[in-house]
């Protein structure tokens, strides 16, 4: 039987299988199914900087009740009222997760500013949280504002907190940088320990009919693992950092390419919200079984044997790979 066991974020995993934040792990119950199925770590639904700066607003309304300004700053923050945990319910959370299982349990913030969060990391490494992962989510609007300045931004944030707790760190960040590399460098040399490639943008769609903006949730394909492969496979070796790929891990298959492009995690949500939590014991014997026809004695030994530092050609990373893949085309081939 292949050795499934890997390491990210310094801890010990069973296997690489990791179930990314969701509306999945809201439930012990849950958290418990999926340690039953094979999954080595969970990483809890995001507790949002919209909900720590909301709280605070609460507790200050003590001081200006009843005043219209307090009732008008209410409608600046999203309607979080079927959010089933608030800050403080989050970090309880955290405790009776830790006591219903034995595998790794990952906390997350989602934002994009310091503000609570440090004073919440710090929380969450008090309630006992294995790992904590920062959900980075910023769209930057403002035309004056430059790449060079919201890249500062990610690595201030990542800095501060890195210095407020001793529990290991990753990124959770989006493609869109002008230099993926940079990026990484930079966030690795401000204390993060892993990054998770990469977080899906989620667009707003038009309601034509009654003309509103509204949000729009697609559940991920596994073609968009490419794009998470090709810039693993391209940082591997060149930064400190663990990494994970989120985003269209499906299959067995899609683990397998993860570790070869260099991973040391494969998360999925999508392939759980549509199959089924026990999906994950179908991945793992896909895995295995592959393994064992393979003979690859272990997860550890084919990590970034699919590298840009491993294999014959690294062009095939590069642009020069471009005008063959255009080339491989054929008109009506596929039709």
């Amino acid at each position: 039987m292949p050795e499934l066991s890997t390491t990210y974020l310094g801890l010990e995993l069973k296997n690489p299988l990791v179930a990314s934040a969701s509306p999945l792990s809201e439930s012990v119950g849950n958290i418990r199914i999926m340690e039953e199925a094979g999954i080595a770590a969970v990483v809890l639904q995001s507790l949002f900087e919209e909900q720590i700066t909301l709280e605070s607003q609460v507790l200050d309304s003590a001081l200006s009740a009843g005043t219209e300004s307090f009732a008008e700053s209410l409608s600046y923050f999203p309607d979080f009222k079927n959010y089933k945990l608030g800050p403080d319910a989050y970090l309880e959370h955290i405790r009776q997760a830790k006591e219903a299982v034995r595998i790794p349990v990952i906390a997350s913030l989602n934002g994009s500013s310091k503000g609570g969060w440090v004073e919440y990391a710090r929380k969450i490494e008090q309630a006992g949280a294995d790992a904590l992962e920062l959900n980075v989510y910023y769209i930057p609007t403002d035309v004056e504002m430059s790449g060079g300045e919201v890249e500062t931004r990610y690595c201030e944030l990542v800095a501060e907190v890195r210095a407020a707790v001793r529990i290991p760190l990753a990124v959770k960040l989006g493609h869109y940088f002008s230099s993926i590399p940079n990026i990484a460098r930079r966030l690795d040399e401000a204390g993060a320990n892993g990054l998770v490639l990469f977080n899906r943008f989620y667009q707003a769609d038009f309601d034509l009919e009654n003309l509103e903006v509204v949000p729009h949730l697609s559940l991920s394909q596994p073609f968009e693992l490419l794009l998470r492969t090709h810039w693993v496979a391209t940082l591997y070796g060149r930064i400190k950092a663990d990494m994970a790929i989120t985003g269209g891990v499906h299959s067995g298959m899609d683990v397998l390419k993860s570790m070869m492009a260099g991973a040391k995690a494969a998360m999925m949500t999508s392939a759980l919200l549509r199959h089924g939590i026990h999906h994950a014991e179908r991945v793992r014997r896909e895995l295995a079984q592959w393994m064992e026809e393979h003979e690859y004695e272990s997860i550890r030994q084919m990590q970034g044997s699919m590298s840009r530092k491993a294999v014959a050609q690294p062009e095939a990373f590069e642009r020069a790979n471009y005008m063959k893949v255009l080339g491989s085309f054929t008109y009506g081939a596929t039709l």
